[in-house]
Protein backbone atom coordinates (compact mmCIF):
# COMPACT_ATOMS: atom_id res chain seq x y z
CA UNK A 1 0.00 0.00 0.00
CA UNK A 2 1.11 3.85 -0.23
CA UNK A 3 1.58 5.53 2.77
CA UNK A 4 -1.15 7.54 2.31
CA UNK A 5 -3.33 4.19 2.99
CA UNK A 6 -1.05 3.15 5.40
CA UNK A 7 -1.65 6.25 7.39
CA UNK A 8 -5.34 6.13 7.36
CA UNK A 9 -5.24 2.80 8.63
CA UNK A 10 -3.53 3.33 11.03
CA UNK A 11 -4.41 6.33 12.54
CA UNK A 12 -8.41 6.01 11.39
CA UNK A 13 -9.62 2.51 11.24
CA UNK A 14 -12.14 2.20 13.57
CA UNK A 15 -11.66 -0.74 15.96
CA UNK A 16 -7.72 -0.66 15.66
CA UNK A 17 -6.72 3.05 14.39
CA UNK A 18 -4.92 5.23 17.15
CA UNK A 19 -7.39 8.20 17.04
CA UNK A 20 -10.75 6.14 17.61
CA UNK A 21 -8.92 4.17 20.65
CA UNK A 22 -6.82 6.62 22.80
CA UNK A 23 -6.18 10.07 24.03
CA UNK A 24 -2.90 10.88 22.34
CA UNK A 25 -2.52 14.02 24.33
CA UNK A 26 -0.57 15.55 27.35
CA UNK A 27 1.92 14.19 29.62
CA UNK A 28 0.85 10.68 29.89
CA UNK A 29 0.20 10.56 26.17
CA UNK A 30 2.22 10.71 23.23
CA UNK A 31 2.67 14.46 22.21
CA UNK A 32 2.24 17.86 23.80
CA UNK A 33 0.60 20.77 21.58
CA UNK A 34 0.46 24.20 22.18
CA UNK A 35 -3.03 25.00 23.72
CA UNK A 36 -1.62 22.00 26.18
CA UNK A 37 1.65 24.75 26.81
CA UNK A 38 -0.20 27.28 27.75
CA UNK A 39 -3.75 29.29 28.09
CA UNK A 40 -2.25 31.99 26.22
CA UNK A 41 -2.48 30.20 23.23
CA UNK A 42 -5.90 29.58 22.57
CA UNK A 43 -7.09 33.49 24.61
CA UNK A 44 -5.33 35.28 22.23
CA UNK A 45 -6.83 33.06 18.96
CA UNK A 46 -9.88 34.02 20.73
CA UNK A 47 -8.96 37.27 19.56
CA UNK A 48 -8.59 36.56 16.42
CA UNK A 49 -11.64 35.15 15.60
CA UNK A 50 -13.54 38.02 17.02
CA UNK A 51 -11.94 40.36 14.43
CA UNK A 52 -13.10 38.05 12.26
CA UNK A 53 -16.17 38.31 13.10
CA UNK A 54 -16.47 41.93 13.31
CA UNK A 55 -15.18 41.71 9.17
CA UNK A 56 -17.55 39.43 8.65
CA UNK A 57 -20.05 42.04 9.68
CA UNK A 58 -21.46 40.91 13.22
CA UNK A 59 -23.38 38.57 12.24
CA UNK A 60 -26.21 36.96 14.57
CA UNK A 61 -25.47 33.31 14.20
CA UNK A 62 -21.38 32.39 13.40
CA UNK A 63 -20.54 28.67 12.97
CA UNK A 64 -17.48 28.19 14.92
CA UNK A 65 -15.88 25.01 13.25
CA UNK A 66 -12.19 23.28 15.05
CA UNK A 67 -10.72 20.41 12.71
CA UNK A 68 -9.77 17.98 15.31
CA UNK A 69 -10.35 19.59 18.74
CA UNK A 70 -7.74 17.49 21.15
CA UNK A 71 -9.55 17.54 24.57
CA UNK A 72 -11.21 20.74 24.10
CA UNK A 73 -8.89 22.54 25.97
CA UNK A 74 -7.71 25.27 23.08
CA UNK A 75 -11.40 26.11 22.39
CA UNK A 76 -12.53 26.03 26.33
CA UNK A 77 -9.86 29.14 25.94
CA UNK A 78 -11.21 30.58 22.85
CA UNK A 79 -14.60 30.68 24.40
CA UNK A 80 -13.06 32.80 27.83
CA UNK A 81 -11.34 35.34 25.84
CA UNK A 82 -14.68 35.03 23.16
CA UNK A 83 -16.72 36.62 25.97
CA UNK A 84 -14.83 39.83 25.98
CA UNK A 85 -17.35 40.70 22.96
CA UNK A 86 -21.15 39.44 24.57
CA UNK A 87 -22.09 39.61 20.96
CA UNK A 88 -20.19 37.52 19.33
CA UNK A 89 -19.93 35.15 22.13
CA UNK A 90 -23.72 34.88 21.82
CA UNK A 91 -24.02 34.71 18.14
CA UNK A 92 -21.26 31.51 18.39
CA UNK A 93 -22.96 27.70 17.28
CA UNK A 94 -19.59 25.48 18.01
CA UNK A 95 -19.40 22.36 15.69
CA UNK A 96 -16.23 20.39 16.67
CA UNK A 97 -14.80 17.61 13.85
CA UNK A 98 -13.50 14.58 15.90
CA UNK A 99 -13.26 10.96 14.71
CA UNK A 100 -12.20 9.77 18.30
CA UNK A 101 -15.13 8.75 20.54
CA UNK A 102 -12.03 8.86 23.56
CA UNK A 103 -11.52 12.47 23.00
CA UNK A 104 -15.17 13.43 22.18
CA UNK A 105 -15.66 12.07 25.87
CA UNK A 106 -12.73 14.67 27.03
CA UNK A 107 -14.62 17.62 25.06
CA UNK A 108 -17.47 16.86 26.06
CA UNK A 109 -16.31 17.04 29.77
CA UNK A 110 -14.03 20.08 29.24
CA UNK A 111 -17.01 22.15 27.58
CA UNK A 112 -19.73 21.09 29.49
CA UNK A 113 -20.27 24.68 31.07
CA UNK A 114 -18.70 26.74 28.04
CA UNK A 115 -22.14 28.99 27.71
CA UNK A 116 -22.59 28.36 23.87
CA UNK A 117 -24.33 25.05 22.32
CA UNK A 118 -21.84 22.04 21.21
CA UNK A 119 -22.27 19.98 18.46
CA UNK A 120 -19.81 16.91 17.20
CA UNK A 121 -20.23 16.27 13.02
CA UNK A 122 -17.18 14.19 11.49
CA UNK A 123 -17.15 16.92 8.68
CA UNK A 124 -18.24 19.86 7.41
CA UNK A 125 -20.40 19.55 5.09
CA UNK A 126 -22.42 18.63 8.32
CA UNK A 127 -22.37 21.86 9.58
CA UNK A 128 -25.20 24.13 8.96
CA UNK A 129 -25.41 26.93 6.17
CA UNK A 130 -24.02 30.07 7.25
CA UNK A 131 -21.20 32.65 7.98
CA UNK A 132 -18.44 29.98 9.41
CA UNK A 133 -15.26 30.39 11.08
CA UNK A 134 -13.19 27.69 11.10
CA UNK A 135 -9.77 26.83 13.16
CA UNK A 136 -7.61 24.10 13.51
CA UNK A 137 -4.15 23.46 15.12
CA UNK A 138 -1.75 20.98 14.54
CA UNK A 139 -4.50 19.19 12.08
CA UNK A 140 -3.22 19.31 8.82
CA UNK A 141 0.04 17.22 9.89
CA UNK A 142 -2.37 14.39 10.71
CA UNK A 143 -3.31 14.26 7.10
CA UNK A 144 -2.16 11.49 4.76
CA UNK A 145 0.74 12.14 2.71
CA UNK A 146 2.24 10.05 -0.50
CA UNK A 147 6.01 10.01 -0.81
CA UNK A 148 7.72 9.89 -4.29
CA UNK A 149 11.05 9.17 -5.03
CA UNK A 150 12.98 10.47 -8.21
CA UNK A 151 14.04 7.53 -10.43
CA UNK A 152 15.69 9.02 -13.33
CA UNK A 153 15.70 12.68 -13.36
CA UNK A 154 16.44 12.68 -17.05
CA UNK A 155 12.71 11.42 -17.75
CA UNK A 156 11.80 14.53 -15.88
CA UNK A 157 7.86 14.27 -14.12
CA UNK A 158 8.11 10.10 -15.97
CA UNK A 159 10.76 9.93 -13.31
CA UNK A 160 9.44 9.92 -9.99
CA UNK A 161 8.19 6.58 -8.71
CA UNK A 162 5.85 5.71 -5.70
CA UNK A 163 7.10 4.79 -2.48
CA UNK A 164 5.35 2.01 -0.83
CA UNK A 165 4.77 0.25 2.73
CA UNK A 166 5.75 -3.59 2.13
CA UNK A 167 6.15 -7.04 3.66
CA UNK A 168 9.51 -8.46 4.97
CA UNK A 169 10.24 -11.04 2.25
CA UNK A 170 11.71 -12.79 5.26
CA UNK A 171 10.12 -11.83 8.31
CA UNK A 172 6.33 -11.37 7.45
CA UNK A 173 6.03 -9.47 10.80
CA UNK A 174 8.11 -6.91 9.99
CA UNK A 175 7.27 -3.58 7.55
CA UNK A 176 9.38 -2.33 4.83
CA UNK A 177 10.15 0.44 2.79
CA UNK A 178 9.74 -0.45 -1.32
CA UNK A 179 9.46 1.19 -3.94
CA UNK A 180 7.06 0.78 -7.62
CA UNK A 181 8.33 -0.58 -10.26
CA UNK A 182 5.95 1.71 -12.46
CA UNK A 183 6.55 5.31 -12.47
CA UNK A 184 3.63 7.69 -11.35
CA UNK A 185 0.75 8.59 -13.52
CA UNK A 186 -0.29 11.24 -15.21
CA UNK A 187 -2.98 11.86 -13.45
CA UNK A 188 -0.64 11.78 -10.21
CA UNK A 189 1.91 13.77 -11.63
CA UNK A 190 -0.53 16.29 -12.05
CA UNK A 191 -0.58 16.31 -8.36
CA UNK A 192 2.83 17.58 -7.55
CA UNK A 193 3.95 21.26 -6.66
CA UNK A 194 4.45 23.02 -9.78
CA UNK A 195 7.46 25.03 -8.75
CA UNK A 196 9.59 22.00 -8.20
CA UNK A 197 12.37 21.89 -10.26
CA UNK A 198 16.24 21.04 -9.40
CA UNK A 199 15.63 17.09 -8.53
CA UNK A 200 18.22 14.89 -8.49
CA UNK A 201 18.13 10.67 -8.68
CA UNK A 202 16.82 9.93 -4.80
CA UNK A 203 15.25 13.25 -4.24
CA UNK A 204 12.27 12.55 -1.75
CA UNK A 205 8.74 14.39 -2.14
CA UNK A 206 6.19 14.57 -0.45
CA UNK A 207 2.36 15.48 -0.94
CA UNK A 208 -1.01 15.60 0.82
CA UNK A 209 -3.69 14.63 -1.10
CA UNK A 210 -6.03 15.56 2.50
CA UNK A 211 -4.76 19.49 1.61
CA UNK A 212 -6.78 19.44 -1.80
CA UNK A 213 -9.24 18.02 -0.10
CA UNK A 214 -9.77 20.67 2.86
CA UNK A 215 -9.62 23.41 0.08
CA UNK A 216 -11.89 21.68 -2.23
CA UNK A 217 -14.32 21.82 0.96
CA UNK A 218 -13.55 25.36 1.87
CA UNK A 219 -14.25 26.40 -1.77
CA UNK A 220 -17.40 25.02 -1.91
CA UNK A 221 -18.39 26.14 1.48
CA UNK A 222 -17.20 30.03 0.82
CA UNK A 223 -18.62 29.85 -2.68
CA UNK A 224 -22.35 30.56 -0.44
CA UNK A 225 -21.23 31.44 2.72
CA UNK A 226 -19.12 34.12 4.28
CA UNK A 227 -16.28 32.48 6.40
CA UNK A 228 -12.75 31.97 7.25
CA UNK A 229 -10.19 29.67 8.18
CA UNK A 230 -7.04 29.33 10.41
CA UNK A 231 -4.68 26.60 10.20
CA UNK A 232 -1.09 26.74 12.59
CA UNK A 233 0.93 23.51 11.82
CA UNK A 234 4.01 23.19 11.02
CA UNK A 235 6.35 22.61 8.17
CA UNK A 236 8.04 24.63 5.46
CA UNK A 237 6.98 27.47 3.47
CA UNK A 238 8.25 26.60 0.15
CA UNK A 239 7.95 23.10 -1.47
CA UNK A 240 11.18 21.34 0.09
CA UNK A 241 12.54 17.82 -1.29
CA UNK A 242 12.92 15.47 2.33
CA UNK A 243 11.72 12.37 4.24
CA UNK A 244 9.59 14.16 7.01
CA UNK A 245 7.46 11.12 7.85
CA UNK A 246 7.49 10.38 11.62
CA UNK A 247 6.01 8.27 14.45
CA UNK A 248 5.54 9.86 17.94
CA UNK A 249 5.35 7.16 21.00
CA UNK A 250 6.01 8.40 24.21
CA UNK A 251 7.56 12.15 23.63
CA UNK A 252 9.84 10.29 21.40
CA UNK A 253 10.21 9.28 18.05
CA UNK A 254 10.09 5.60 17.49
CA UNK A 255 10.27 4.38 13.40
CA UNK A 256 6.84 4.93 11.69
CA UNK A 257 6.53 0.90 10.30
CA UNK A 258 7.07 -0.38 13.82
CA UNK A 259 3.84 -0.90 15.83
CA UNK A 260 1.24 0.56 13.86
CA UNK A 261 -2.05 2.07 15.19
CA UNK A 262 -0.24 2.57 18.78
CA UNK A 263 1.91 5.76 17.70
CA UNK A 264 1.05 9.14 16.35
CA UNK A 265 2.13 9.54 12.25
CA UNK A 266 2.72 12.87 11.47
CA UNK A 267 4.17 15.05 8.17
CA UNK A 268 5.40 18.14 7.68
CA UNK A 269 2.69 20.58 5.93
CA UNK A 270 3.89 22.21 2.97
CA UNK A 271 2.53 25.38 2.95
CA UNK A 272 3.66 26.26 -0.55
CA UNK A 273 1.43 23.76 -1.89
CA UNK A 274 -1.70 24.79 0.61
CA UNK A 275 -1.60 28.45 -0.56
CA UNK A 276 -0.86 27.50 -4.32
CA UNK A 277 -4.15 25.43 -4.01
CA UNK A 278 -5.74 28.40 -2.20
CA UNK A 279 -4.98 30.52 -5.17
CA UNK A 280 -6.20 28.25 -7.64
CA UNK A 281 -9.42 28.53 -5.76
CA UNK A 282 -9.94 31.73 -5.95
CA UNK A 283 -9.98 31.89 -1.80
CA UNK A 284 -7.82 34.91 -0.49
CA UNK A 285 -4.91 33.62 1.51
CA UNK A 286 -2.51 35.22 4.34
CA UNK A 287 0.25 33.98 5.33
CA UNK A 288 2.46 31.72 5.70
CA UNK A 289 3.24 33.31 9.03
CA UNK A 290 5.99 32.31 11.37
CA UNK A 291 4.31 31.13 14.94
CA UNK A 292 6.06 33.71 16.85
CA UNK A 293 5.17 36.72 14.42
CA UNK A 294 2.15 35.53 14.47
CA UNK A 295 1.37 35.52 18.44
CA UNK A 296 2.84 38.41 19.05
CA UNK A 297 0.85 40.42 16.61
CA UNK A 298 -1.94 38.91 18.36
CA UNK A 299 -0.52 40.28 21.66
CA UNK A 300 0.56 37.38 23.63
CA UNK A 301 3.34 39.53 25.35
CA UNK A 302 0.78 41.85 26.82
CA UNK A 303 -1.17 38.66 27.98
CA UNK A 304 1.71 36.76 29.15
CA UNK A 305 2.19 40.25 31.51
CA UNK A 306 -1.11 40.42 32.47
CA UNK A 307 -1.04 36.90 33.87
CA UNK A 308 2.10 37.56 35.69
CA UNK A 309 1.05 40.52 37.38
CA UNK A 310 -2.17 38.14 38.40
CA UNK A 311 -0.11 35.16 39.47
CA UNK A 312 3.54 36.68 40.49
CA UNK A 313 4.24 32.64 42.08
CA UNK A 314 3.82 31.50 38.32
CA UNK A 315 6.06 34.59 36.70
CA UNK A 316 8.86 32.23 35.90
CA UNK A 317 6.85 29.42 34.33
CA UNK A 318 5.07 31.86 31.74
CA UNK A 319 7.91 33.18 30.69
CA UNK A 320 9.02 29.61 29.70
CA UNK A 321 5.54 29.06 28.44
CA UNK A 322 5.73 32.43 26.58
CA UNK A 323 9.60 31.38 25.33
CA UNK A 324 8.46 27.82 23.88
CA UNK A 325 5.41 28.86 21.81
CA UNK A 326 7.13 31.96 20.09
CA UNK A 327 11.12 31.71 20.38
CA UNK A 328 12.70 30.62 16.86
CA UNK A 329 14.64 28.27 18.48
CA UNK A 330 11.05 26.18 19.97
CA UNK A 331 8.08 26.46 18.31
CA UNK A 332 8.20 30.04 16.80
CA UNK A 333 9.55 29.57 13.41
CA UNK A 334 8.80 25.70 12.85
CA UNK A 335 5.37 26.21 13.52
CA UNK A 336 3.34 28.43 10.62
CA UNK A 337 -0.19 30.16 10.75
CA UNK A 338 -2.34 30.50 7.25
CA UNK A 339 -5.47 31.74 6.49
CA UNK A 340 -8.18 31.44 3.90
CA UNK A 341 -11.19 32.86 3.59
CA UNK A 342 -13.50 34.09 1.18
CA UNK A 343 -13.25 37.07 -0.93
CA UNK A 344 -14.06 40.45 0.08
CA UNK A 345 -13.35 39.99 3.81
CA UNK A 346 -11.12 42.82 5.39
CA UNK A 347 -7.46 41.39 6.10
CA UNK A 348 -7.13 39.10 8.88
CA UNK A 349 -5.23 40.29 12.37
CA UNK A 350 -1.61 38.86 12.97
CA UNK A 351 0.10 38.43 9.50
CA UNK A 352 1.07 41.92 8.85
CA UNK A 353 2.93 44.34 11.06
CA UNK A 354 -0.67 46.24 13.13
Amino acid sequence: MNIAAYMSWCLLDSTQGYYPTRDPLGVDGDFITAPEISQMFGEVLGLWLINAWRGMGKPTRVNLVEYGPGRGVMMADILRSGQLDKDFFKAIRLYLIETSSALEAKQAEQLASCGVPVNWVSRLEEVPQGPVLIIGNEYLDCLPIRQFIMNDRFKGNDGWHERLVDIHPQNPDKLIYSISTAPISRADQALLPSNIEGFKNGDLLETSPGLAQVIETLEARFKTDSGAALFIDYGPSENEFGDTFQALKKHKKVYPLDEPGYADLTARVNFGHLKDLAIQAELDTFGPCPQGQFLSRLGIELRAVTLSRSAPNSKEKIARQLHRLTDVDEMGNLFKAITVQSKSLPSPLGFADQ
